[in-house]
């Protein structure tokens, strides 16, 4: 069973400690790799501003675009069959290629689009924090990978 930790949705409770934060840097770097093993160029690398709790990249490869997304306290990648640019949503969740292993190689974790579809009572959420909790049971987000890969504020 998959298991969010604390910070997973990108908030925390004021008492708590401060989160971390994945360096641009690295998902950029990971980025440029996934597009040489995929015989492709990074279009674009989008720095996790407020209130997306995700930092996003583009890759053009074999004439198509790849959306990812790079959680900004967990090294967790995502993919996207768009990234929809607004407050609401990265976009619909997509299986990730075979050149997704960068990521991996990298310390990424990639997950599954089964995974990120998935209800959140399909993963272990008992490390979530008291303000995460709040946050959810606000946006009432419907999977997953909704709760992860948040614009809340």
């Amino acid at each position: 069973m998959f298991r969010l930790e604390r910070g997973a949705t990108g908030f925390r409770h004021a008492k708590e400690p401060e989160l971390p934060e994945i360096p641009l840097r690295r998902f950029r770097g990971g980025s440029h790799e996934a597009a040489r093993r995929a015989g492709g160029a990074v279009e674009q690398i989008r720095e996790r501003a407020y209130p997306r709790d995700y930092h996003s990249a583009v890759i053009v490869a074999s004439g198509s675009r790849f959306v990812i997304l790079c959680h900004a306290v967990h090294p967790w990648i995502a993919f996207a069959e768009k990234d929809a640019g607004d407050l609401d949503s990265p976009g619909t969740f997509s299986d990730p290629p075979v050149w997704a292993t960068a990521y991996t190689d990298m310390g990424f974790v990639v997950m599954s689009r089964e995974l990120l579809d998935s209800p959140l009572s399909d993963v272990d959420t008992t490390a979530l924090g008291e303000g995460e909790w709040m946050q959810i049971h606000s946006w009432r987000p419907e999977s997953t990978g909704r709760a992860v890969f948040n614009s809340w504020d």
